[in-house]
């Protein structure tokens, strides 16, 4: 009886050490649509899990949140900001407008979302790193150019970290992109994550000071 109970306290306190450490870790939480939440793959080859594991082995000390939803919309992003800011991030990934383009949703529309999102998160004093997309040929160069110009504009008023395009290293390489032709695949995701570093590890704190 003494050894099992011995034992149950200490996996009990191994629990609760691995909490401890795990709480010491600022959030860096990536809050974006499908292709953040990794859609169609497995668990553990979406672009933020891709991301952990590189901050993990060039010593940044953070917790990778994935706050992705598949379809979700700028509108949407706005509605889930409550849900966002209780996770108290030190950072935060803006991947969103995919799907408002997509639906052809007039570009003012998607701007005054995401100045909504920006302008939450700043307020709350979370570093932020917008990541922009683009468009299907299809869509149409004055749709497409507009719906670009909304990321560029944002990240200009904002002062914010920007990715233009978080396809661009991946666009032209095989096995990127799933059969749908818009989301990536585990190889594709571990590219965004690479895309995404240069830009974001000026805004980390390396180790744990």
């Amino acid at each position: 009886m003494y050894v099992r109970r011995a034992l149950i306290v200490s996996l009990f306190l191994l629990a609760a050490a691995g909490s401890l450490l795990a709480a010491d870790r600022p959030a860096l939480v990536c809050f974006g649509d499908s292709i953040t939440a990794g859609y169609g793959l497995q668990t553990g080859e979406s672009f933020p899990d891709a991301l952990q594991r590189d901050l993990d082995s060039r010593g940044y000390h953070y917790k990778v949140a994935n706050q992705g939803t598949s379809g979700a919309t700028t509108k949407d992003a706005v509605a889930s900001l409550h849900a966002i800011l209780l996770l108290h991030p030190e950072v935060v990934i803006v991947e969103f407008g995919g799907n408002d383009g997509l639906r052809g949703l007039p570009p003012s529309e998607t701007r005054r979302n995401l100045d909504q999102v920006l302008t939450a998160l700043e307020n709350a004093h979370i570093k932020i790193l917008l990541a922009g997309i683009t468009l299907p040929p299809n869509y149409g160069s004055d749709y497409i150019q507009a719906f670009e110009q909304v990321f560029r504009e944002l990240a200009a008023k904002h002062h914010t970290p920007f990715v233009p395009m978080i396809y661009k290293d991946l666009v032209h390489v095989p096995a990127t992109i799933q059969a749908d032709g818009i989301h990536p695949t585990a190889k594709g995701s571990e590219i965004i994550a690479k895309t995404l570093l240069p830009v974001l590890m000026p805004m980390l704190r390396k180790g744990r000071d």
